[in-house]
């Protein structure tokens, strides 16, 4: 069975919510006028709706005609903060905001889902279609989950997808067991003594500190974690002065951790803690260590990864949904939902050809009913499952 023919029908109208979305991009949070957008359309669809989850988080409830499993479907809404470059026709109109992820295409594949089912609801069991606010990095999964979302809202067990520019159009990939890496975020100030740029004796220079220190974090991995278990010490920001001829009192800098094993990240987090206090000792300087984590390892239950492939499968043909074992070393926070309920994570390959997180990223459209009857698929299939 190709795209469902319903879908297909209103492709156009998807097309065109998902373009209005990117030209009007919100961050993390601050997703009013597309969480109202979402809201008004599952209610103008006859669907139940609770806004406000999670902040700015939206949830649709719609039940079958028949009774059966609840099966949650969810899609992340928020932008980036990147300017667009894109030049396209429907680009963003906030300047230094970007839908440049493609969370605008899977908010809206999921709003073709619920459009779809709602108009035809000869199927088992309930739909719960969670749109969520703030996955890049700000916690929105876990704002939801604080609000009570399976407490209010009980699945047994819950899907979400994500666009891949890199994989061939249509491909449907997803990876049995850990999948995407768990992340730390973190912060280090060192506080030394500013001086005169001539004098650097009268100084304790937390720049050149701050380059040793960054030298040190690298041996964290190489040193300390075995070849076979995946992890990342990423040192991504540095920030120290603002005059030619002044040493500063301060420096900063702020990075990731990645890794596949929480006891690793735990450990990377105590060698990073223990080599900025040797350093400290050394350079006689103050140096403040912040440390959180931001996301959980991502694990797909084993038995529905195989429900997502034959949900797909039933869409873009067998031959193109399949297991994969690459492991990823991106974080998706939907992690945090699969901590609480199984279920499984997949990507769908389109023909955008630019990397996510790009300014010159771009969605194809195409895609778009297609993950709307995947996720229509999984209600149909998995609603009805013993």
């Amino acid at each position: 069975m190709p795209v469902i023919e319903d879908i297909a029908a209103f492709a156009d109208e998807l097309t065109a919510i998902r373009r209005d979305f990117h030209e009007h991009p919100e961050l993390g949070f601050q997703e009013v006028r597309t969480s109202g957008i979402v809201a008004e359309k599952l209610a103008e669809w006859g669907i139940e709706v609770t806004k406000g989850l999670g902040k700015t988080g939206v949830v649709g409830v719609l039940k079958g005609t028949k009774p059966g499993r609840t099966i949650g479907l969810r899609a992340d809404m928020d932008a980036l903060p990147i300017h667009e470059e894109t030049n396209l026709p429907w680009s963003s109109r906030t300047p230094g905001v970007m839908h440049a992820c493609g969370h605008d295409g899977h908010t809206t594949m999921l709003l073709g889902a619920a459009r779809y089912l709602a108009e035809n609801r000869d199927f088992a069991g309930t739909a719960v279609f969670i749109f969520q606010p703030a996955e890049e990095g700000l916690g929105g999964a876990r704002a939801m989950l604080a609000d009570g979302l399976f407490d209010k809202f009980p699945c047994d067990e819950i899907y979400g997808m994500h666009n891949a520019p890199h994989h061939q159009p249509d491909l449907v990939q997803v990876k049995k067991g850990p999948a995407m890496a768990g992340s730390d975020f973190f912060d280090i100030k060192i506080t030394g003594r500013g001086s005169h740029g001539a004098r650097p004796e009268d100084s304790k220079d937390p720049v050149v500190i701050a380059t040793a220190l960054v030298q040190q974090l690298q041996s964290i991995v190489s040193r300390n974690v075995a070849p076979t278990s995946p992890a990342v010490v990423s040192v991504t920001k540095i920030h120290a002065g603002d005059a030619y001829n002044v040493v500063p009192n301060t420096a900063e800098l702020g990075g990731t951790i990645r890794f596949f094993d929480t006891k690793v990240g735990e450990m990377i987090s105590e060698r990073m803690r223990a080599i900025c206090a040797g350093i400290a000792t050394a350079y006689d300087v103050e140096i403040a260590v912040d440390i959180r984590n931001v996301f959980d390892v991502l694990v797909n239950d084993d038995s529905l990864s195989d429900a997502i492939l034959a949900a797909s499968g039933a869409v873009v043909g067998e031959e193109m949904s399949g297991l994969t074992t690459e492991l990823v070393m991106g974080s998706e926070d939907f992690a945090d939902m699969l901590r609480a309920v199984p279920g499984a994570y997949c990507t769908i390959g389109h023909s955008g050809g630019i990397p996510v997180h790009n300014p010159g990223f771009t969605l194809d459209d195409a895609i778009l009913p297609v993950g709307a009857s995947i996720y229509a698929n999984l209600v149909t299939q998995r609603g009805a499952a013993a």
